[in-house]
């Protein structure tokens, strides 16, 4: 007998709103499952398909907790299993099958608006279960992985994915740039959404260095889908990029305001300067000498100290060798151009890899291109749908939580795309580490959460903001192993499921990417030849 054809247990109490207990058979022991199981619930006229959230242990009679027989006396133990004790399934269906026996090939499980009756059995979900809920794989359907013990793979609707922000979580050592950079491939190779990623520590477009079997994006699907820039000039690969001191506003001071400890008086200072001197404020202040300072002070009423203490702190911009004093806006119109054209973009930070840079660069960049995005939006919608519609862009931003803090997400682009910018074809997949320190009101607005185990309760708390029943997903939560697992939940999966997270294997993803038409013609004799420059 087929063992995800054998009844685990039936259903014997529960309610709509709590859930349902399910007692286990004897030969069910809680050793077999695990939190987290896929399982479905064969009613009379529907069928119910949930997630194991809990496990317990029940005893008919009170007494033999007083007196346990003891560890030699297994075969005492089998008789008391299933009479005196025995164990329970805790389980909330998710979705319903409606009319089982009159069942057509395109039914499709709907929301739940009942319960099975007592006795309504419970097994493990079949192949033919997960395909009738979560789709097969396709151009536009990733699979990130399989439940544990399982080998059916579950894929990810990458088009209703790319239509909301979304975000990745983990603590560290979870395995949350693995998961991400398998993401961003299956998008990439789906067309789904153009791609602009901050590559803030050199792990997504090539090869890591000490890391041979990760395989760079660039590596996977070559350099004509994806353009590389680079804010350092030594690097050998990607175009140069370069900020002008011109292009910085007051916001993005604002939003460097904790790694630069600027005092509580900047915002006021900075915005002086502004008003007298627009876009040339940040290279004026920059050059001033101290009787500049006075006059300057003395003609606005800017507190002197203050506007003296903003000089010395942004002196540390002048030794950025990206940062010119003048910079024409071209690197961002080409990048802008790729990103229309549905090639990808990897901005990668060689050596400049402070966080300040990462924020500044990160924050300037994507602000030009959110107002271009808004204006060809505009447009396209002023001229009645005519014309060529904007193509769909997902940016792509670790550290979030330092840009999408309370008080930052009021000042950075992040925040705005977060709240608004679905409307304007451009959404944010957030990777980060510490979910609590990310504002609520940007979390909520996250449309799929993809979290790896997290044991700080305030992180749990975040990542689990608006999600229905958060007591179920925090015992799902704590049951993931350290690495290589992941929940996921919200708009893009029809249920939430736990995955044990795909191997990285590059055979497979170059014979994916091919299979579509879009992999590297030499990634593998490329990445051969890097493994042997490492080896000399």
């Amino acid at each position: 007998m087929d063992e995800r054809a054998r009844s685990l247990g039936v259903v014997t109490e529960g309610s709509f709103a709590a859930g349902l207990t399910v007692r286990l058979t004897p030969d069910s022991p809680t050793e077999s499952l695990r939190v987290g199981s896929f399982v479905v619930l064969e009613g009379e006229n529907n069928r119910y398909f949930s997630l194991i959230t809990d496990l317990r242990l029940r005893m008919t009679d009170a007494g033999l907790a007083a007196s346990p027989p003891e560890r030699q006396s297994a075969f005492l133990r089998r008789v008391l299993a299933g009479s005196h004790t025995y164990a329970t399934a805790e389980v909330r269906p998710d979705l319903m099958l409606e009319n089982v026996h009159d069942i057509t090939d395109t039914a499709r499980p709907g929301p739940v608006r009942n319960i099975p009756m007592h006795f309504a059995e419970m097994r493990l979900a079949r192949p033919e279960d997960f395909d009738l809920v979560f789709g097969s794989e396709s151009q536009t359907r990733f699979a990130l992985g399989s439940p544990p013990a399982m080998d059916i793979r579950v894929p990810l609707d990458l088009e209703e994915f790319v239509t909301r922000s979304n975000g990745i979580f983990g603590q560290s050592g979870t395995g949350k740039s693995v998961l991400t950079r398998l993401l961003l491939f299956g998008i990439m190779k789906s067309r789904t959404a153009s791609v602009l990623l901050f590559d803030m520590h050199g792990e997504y477009a090539r090869r890591p260095v000490g890391s041979p079997e990760l395989a760079g994006l660039v590596d996977l699907l070559g350099s004509s889908r994806i353009r590389e820039y680079s804010l350092d000039p030594t690097m050998a690969s990607g175009m140069s990029l370069q900020i002008g001191l011109n292009q910085i506003e007051p916001e993005d001071i604002e939003l460097l305001a904790g790694e630069l400890n600027l005092t509580g008086t900047f915002g006021a200072t900075t915005h002086q300067l502004w008003s007298k001197f627009h876009q040339k404020w940040l290279a004026t202040l920059l050059q001033m000498d101290m009787e500049e300072v006075k006059e300057f002070c003395a003609e606005t009423g800017t507190h002197e100290g203050a506007l003296a203490a903003l000089k010395q702190k942004l002196a540390v911009l002048e030794r950025k060798e990206y940062l010119l004093r003048n910079a024409e806006t071209r690197a961002i119109d080409d990048i802008l151009v790729h990103l229309q054209k549905g090639e990808h973009v990897i901005l990668t930070f060689g050596r400049y890899q402070s966080l300040i840079d990462y924020m500044l660069v990160a924050n300037i960049v994507t602000r030009r291109i959110h107002q271009r995005y808004t204006d060809q939006v505009l447009r396209y919608e002023g001229s009645g749908g005519h014309g060529e519609e904007p193509r769909r862009l997902l940016v792509v931003l670790e550290e979030a939580h330092k840009f999408l803090a309370p008080e930052a997400a009021r000042q950075s682009i992040f925040g705005t795309i977060a709240r608004e910018m679905r409307k304007y074809a451009v959404t944010l997949l957030v990777v980060d580490q510490r979910p609590s320190g990310i504002d609520p009101e940007v979390l909520s607005q996250l449309g799929t959460r993809i979290t790896g185990l997290l044991t700080d309760s305030q992180d749990i708390d975040a990542v689990l903001t608006g999600a229905a029943d958060r007591s179920r997903m925090r015992g799902l939560l704590a049951s993931l192993r350290p690495r290589q697992e992941c929940l996921i939940l919200g708009h893009a999966i029809p249920m939430p499921i736990v995955l044990r997270t795909r191997d990285y294997n590059y055979d497979e993803l170059m014979a994916e990417a091919r299979a579509a038409g879009i992999g590297s013609p030499n990634g593998r004799a490329s990445l051969r030849l890097l493994n042997d420059e490492d080896d000399e």
